[in-house]
């Protein structure tokens, strides 16, 4: 199994450069970042989690710049997002975005997409909560479009259309990996086998029902058995964890890292380490060789 990593970076924790630096050394396989534009200090959302919203949520740095920065001092680090919230995005703008970097990072880029908890965040940009869903579909069918090998068009239903255009570089691949997150059911396992390669289940509960229930809506709708991708995201790891994934099939896991500075993050790299197969370089909380 593949351990990859995520992690709210912002302006007080490690340096996406140096975090994505001693990732590579260690041998992760990945670094996902989350996305927050802004959030309303007059909230009315409560926090999924329950209780108050951690302080990093209104300090993420821009996930695809704090990627680009990662991807040029790597060579293997896979990269992502988890999740970008595409409702939320010019997708004209965001394809481009999405394939210059796939495009210079050699086709590293996973796109985790969802739909998003933060309603007065989504408002400010024009979403209506209700139709939250559809959007993103019209949007992601859009970017699919101007990713296509030939010039192609796409006729939105939510303000944004696209005439056939030449739109280069493409993702390599003609598209990066698509991830869907979100929470087990009916509209989101139709959503994933409709328009992406997988599912990203936060924290990887229940994995075991769900799993027959996804792979059931995947074959319904003629996708191959064997593409479907189920990546466990956010992640707090334990050995029978892991291996139970290991288990229902998953080939990656992404490992929640804290939004800590240098020493902390290096710590718990270090313990993370062990899911490796190998020691970390070094010891804790120290540079790994070269890095």
């Amino acid at each position: 199994m593949r351990i990859s990593t995520t992690i709210f970076l912002t302006d007080e924790t490690i340096s996406p450069v140096r975090l994505a630096r001693e990732l590579e050394a260690r041998g992760f396989a990945g670094l996902y970042l989350p996305e927050h534009t802004h959030i309303p200090v007059s909230r009315d959302t409560p926090y999924p989690a329950g209780g108050d919203l951690p302080r990093e949520y209104g300090r993420t740095l821009d996930p695809f710049v704090a990627l680009a920065q990662a991807a040029a001092v790597t060579e293997r680090l896979a990269l992502g997002t988890g999740i970008t919230l595409l409702a939320q995005h010019d997708p004209i703008a965001l394809a481009k975005q999405i394939a210059t970097l796939d495009h210079l990072s050699g086709g590293r880029f996973t796109l985790g997409l969802g739909y998003g908890w933060n309603r007065e965040e989504a408002a400010d940009h024009g979403v209506d909560w209700a139709t939250r869903r559809d959007l993103v579909a019209d949007r992601l069918a859009l970017m699919k479009a101007l990713w296509a090998p030939e010039p192609t068009a796409h006729a939105g239903a939510f303000g944004h259309s696209v005439r056939a255009s030449d739109a280069w570089p493409k993702p390599a691949g003609g598209a990066p990996r698509i991830l869907l997150g979100g929470a087990a059911g009916p509209k989101l396992f139709a959503a994933v086998a409709e328009h992406a390669d997988g599912w990203m289940p936060i924290g990887g509960r229940g994995l075991g029902e769900a799993l027959p229930v996804l792979r059931d809506r995947w074959e319904r709708a003629g996708r191959d058995p064997g593409a479907l991708q189920v990546v466990p995201y956010a992640v707090l790891p334990t050995p029978g964890k892991l291996a139970r994934y290991a288990e229902l099939g998953c080939e990656e896991a992404v490992l929640q890292l804290p939004p800590a500075g240098e020493a902390e993050v290096l710590r718990v790299l270090d313990s993370y380490a062990t899911h490796l197969g190998r020691p970390a370089p070094g010891g804790s909380g120290r540079s790994a060789p070269g890095a």
